[in-house]
This record gives structure tokens, sequence and C-alpha cells, in this order.
């Protein structure tokens, strides 16, 4: 779809769209805690269960009925815009780039996070991973089976469908790409102290879509994700030795 014949959201619009998704992943989050730590897994399967029955639903299921009033039918037709080809190549290229980008900016930012966590967000709990050797092999197991399947690949291709592919487009100003950024960084709510470092880090994988396509950001998405499960891999294989 071409950007210039999309109709605009409003500013509320813009920022209720951005929020709300957030917003109830974050309830979903904070209410599973306690029922997913009395089953005996970490509050990263709280997560987890947030993305599988709020996040994916909620997102998705905006974008099919927003079809439906535009086709007829429950369709993503005419919705989703940066969806121009690219030769393979391309892609390589954008993504290794635009990836080592993000990792770096995410790393230089860690003691920034640091000290936000300590010093503003020291009342929330951090996010447990189940890397501490107080879980099952069985529960950790299925914890990151689950993970693989939702945060590396159905979340990010969800998200990046809902915001890249469909609200950013409609927003309007002088400064959408750093708005949008916020925005998106501030749906975090289980780990706000990172709300800087992904306002900055979020930035070349919007630019890369805007330049390039969704795709190319839907796929440093993916890997972004698929370093922490990859880690939390290789730990519980050295918690299994």
């Amino acid at each position: 779809m071409e950007i210039n014949q999309i109709e605009k959201h409003s500013i509320l619009q813009s920022v209720g769209l951005h929020l709300l998704p957030g917003i109830l992943v974050g309830g979903g989050y904070f209410l599973a805690l306690q029922p997913v730590a009395q089953m005996g897994y970490p509050s990263f399967f709280a997560l987890l269960l947030a993305f599988t029955f709020i996040l994916i639903p909620v997102e998705l299921g905006f974008l099919l009925v927003q079809g439906k009033r535009k086709n007829g039918y429950f369709t993503l037709q005419g919705m989703i815009s940066y969806q121009n080809s690219i030769p393979w190549w391309q892609y390589f290229i954008w993504v290794s780039v635009i990836f080592v980008i993000v990792g770096a900016i995410m790393t230089l930012f860690e003691p920034v996070d640091a000290f936000l966590q300590m010093n503003l967000f020291f009342w929330m709990p951090d996010m447990d991973l189940g890397l501490d050797g107080n879980y099952s092999r069985t529960v950790l197991i299925v914890t990151y089976s689950m993970a693989l399947l939702i945060n590396v690949f159905l979340a990010p291709i969800v998200e990046e469908l809902y915001f890249r592919g469909y609200l950013l487009p409609r927003m309007k100003g002088k400064f959408t790409l750093l708005i949008h950024s916020f925005l998106f960084a501030s749906i975090h709510v289980f780990t706000p102290w990172m709300i800087i470092a992904r306002t900055i880090g979020f930035i070349p994988i919007i630019l890369g879509t805007t330049k390039k396509n969704l795709y190319v950001g839907m796929l440093v998405h993916i890997f972004c994700n698929a370093t922490g499960f990859i880690s939390g891999v290789l730990n519980i294989a050295k918690m299994m030795e």
C-alpha cells in the first residue's frame, strides 16, 4: 500500500493503539506471576503466556478486523505497508548490518539500564529467566520450547505487522520515527528500565523497514529475540552437565 494513500490516525489514536497492547500484556503478565510461580515456573513463562493469549490475538485480531471493514472479510490485504520486494542478497546485507548496530546500541546502554533499574525501578521484580539452577529440567524444556515458538517467531512477526506495517505509516508529524520508537519501547512494561535503550535501539529497525521493507525489520527482530533464546539454551546445557 502506498504511504501517501493511507488515512492518518489522530495523535490520540496513534498513542492509544500503540500503548493498549502493552497495557494489556503487562496486566496479563503481572496477574500471571503468582500462578506461574506456584506451578514452579519462572516469571519468563508468565510473559510467554501473556504474549500467547493477549499480544498475538489482540494485535493480529485488530488487523484482521480492520481488513474485514475494508474488504468485507477477515484479511490483512490493504492493511500492511512496506512490502516492496528487494533482491535476496539485500536481506543478508541489511539484516546483518542492522542486527550488529542494534546489538551495539543495546550493549552500550547496559550501564544506563542497570542505573535506572537500581534507582527508579528497584521496586519491580526482575525478569526471572529460570537460569539460576532452581528449576527442573522439564520446566526449562517447556519454557524454552515455548519461547522458541512464541518469543522468537510468532510475537516478533505479529508485532512487526502491527507496529511497523500498520501503525507507523498511519502516524503523522515531524518526529514520527522517534515517537514511534519511544511508544514501542514503552509497551515493554515488564522491563521499563530499558526504555531509553529500546527507544534508541529500535530506530535502526524502523529505518530498515521504511527504507527497504517490512521483512528486513522483522528478521532483525527475530534474530534479536533468538539471541536471548540461544543464550538461555546454552546456560541450560551448562546446568545439565
